[in-house]
């Protein structure tokens, strides 16, 4: 079983390298300057009230953590089942968006075409899926030391060598995509079109609890996981701002390929500064660091989807860790789902349109899980008035109440926004998108009523 200590540094490249990615920056720089105002928005009405709460709660329940147990705490097993699920199955449709680009960069190195075919990506995200869940079922010392290296070579460096290139290209005088005036960074109030990248930017925000779950495993876990919070905020805000601004800068709109823009956008800066040589390398490094980030995505989840097993919602055989404390059977049945998920590049009319769906879907469904963590915040407030809070801001009378009603503010208003299909993306017709979209959600939500009958029957809880 596992026993080693997961570090300070190791935690902030875990929580950093699950949540920061170069992947994310063309979802948000496809909106231009405005995206400015909505990843501002993102930070006060999701990104700061999840972290501070999900470390609020970690700290104060340090022994059973994670977003199956602060439900659980709050409104009873069932509820929490559900919850998980939906963090569970969120990511299953968001590995295949992450794979995706792992596979646009490497096409982008051999034969950019290849971004383009459905085939292709399938093979990637399929085969890249399974070497990472086998990597994983080696046990959470090896992925938190294979994440952090990855999230440090593959994204901190990248991320600070594309922003250092669009400042020297902003300095020179070179020609912009975008214009920064207020009427541009401010959006429209009058349409929905420029709304759309909050779904962009809370995608980007979206496994701020994930490392939770593993509190257990963290040495001097109440000071170390709030600090390391801390420090991975102001690491993501700045590079996320800045990364997008920098493709937003150097790409037209109209040329961001959801899956390539970053490669696009770093020819581009690297051949005007005459690096064109460093690009492979440069692309080695990117895909290095979409590989580290995966891996936390695909540990936690399925860790509190074990959680979930222990009250008997899943079968006894999937109640299972192997030596080195992973729990396997869920892991490789969630490859084989995941696998299956994939299949969603060949039915789009397009490879953005693909990207598009199942980056709103993913972002749909783990908004609905946020909405019961933050509500579990309020609830265990109200039960559990006494409980310790950090220090700072947490500690002020009735502050977690007003940062989870805030947080449950953002997750609605992106709930709602996700059912519309942007303009300049090819989801095809308004009504196809809507089926594809409803009908991925109800089928992704309905399995938890088979899970509450089978717990019912066999173990006779109501």
């Amino acid at each position: 079983m596992f026993t080693k200590k997961i570090t300070l540094f190791a935690l902030v490249m875990l929580i950093t390298g699950s949540i920061d990615s170069i992947r994310n920056l063309p979802s948000t720089a496809f909106f231009g300057p405005s995206l400015i105002f909505f990843f501002i928005l993102g930070a006060l009405f999701f990104l700061i009230p999840g972290a501070l709460i999900s470390a609020d709660l970690a700290a104060a329940y340090p022994e059973k953590s994670g977003v199956y147990q602060w439900v659980k705490r709050a409104f009873g097993e069932k509820t929490a089942f559900l919850a998980i699920w939906l963090q569970w199955v969120n990511t299953l449709v968001w590995f295949p968006t992450m794979l995706a680009f792992i596979a646009g960069t490497v096409a982008y190195l051999i034969a950019p075409k290849l971004g383009t075919n459905s085939i292709f990506l399938m093979c990637v995200i399929v085969g890249g899926f399974w070497l990472l869940t086998l990597l994983n079922l080696r046990g959470i010392d090896v992925s938190a030391r294979f994440a952090s290296v990855c999230t440090l070579i593959g994204m901190i460096i990248p991320m600070g060598l594309i922003i250092i290139l669009a400042v020297i290209w902003l300095f020179m005088g070179k020609p912009l995509q975008i214009s920064f005036t207020w009427p541009n960074m401010l959006p429209s109030w009058h349409g929905m079109n420029n709304w759309f990248s909050l779904t962009g930017v809370m995608t980007s925000f979206l496994g701020i609890e994930l490392a939770a779950v593993h509190m257990a495993n963290i040495k001097d876990a109440r000071i170390t996981y709030p600090r390391a919070m801390m420090i991975a905020m102001v690491i993501l805000l700045s590079t996320m701002i800045m990364g997008s601004l920098a493709i937003a800068m150097m790409v037209p709109q109209s040329q961001i390929i959801l899956n390539q823009g970053v490669m696009e956008a770093v020819n581009i800066l690297l051949a005007n500064d005459h690096l064109s040589w460093f690009f492979p390398i440069l692309v080695c490094m990117v895909i290095i660091g979409s590989l580290g980030e995966m891996i936390n995505w695909m540990i936690s989840p399925a860790r509190g989807l074990f959680q979930a097993s222990e009250d008997h919602f899943l079968p006894e055989f999937l109640h299972k860790r192997n030596k080195h404390g992973v729990p396997s059977r869920v892991a490789l049945i969630q490859a084989v789902v995941m696998t299956i998920v994939s299949s969603a590049f060949l039915f789009m009319p397009s490879v953005n349109g693909s990207y598009w769906l199942l980056t709103a879907l993913s972002t749909e469904l783990y908004m609905l899980m946020y909405l019961f963590m933050f509500a579990a915040a309020i609830k265990i407030g109200l039960k559990d008035p006494k409980r310790p809070h950090l220090a700072g801001l947490m500690s002020i009378p009735y502050m977690p109440g007003i940062l989870a009603v805030m947080g449950i503010i953002g997750c609605l208003v992106t709930l709602y926004i996700g059912f519309l299909p942007p303009s300049g993306i090819d989801v095809g017709t308004m009504t196809h998108y809507v089926m594809m979209f409803v009908g991925g959600i109800v089928i992704m939500v309905l399995p938890v009523m088979l899970f509450y009958i089978y717990r019912r029957r066999h173990h006779g809880h109501r």
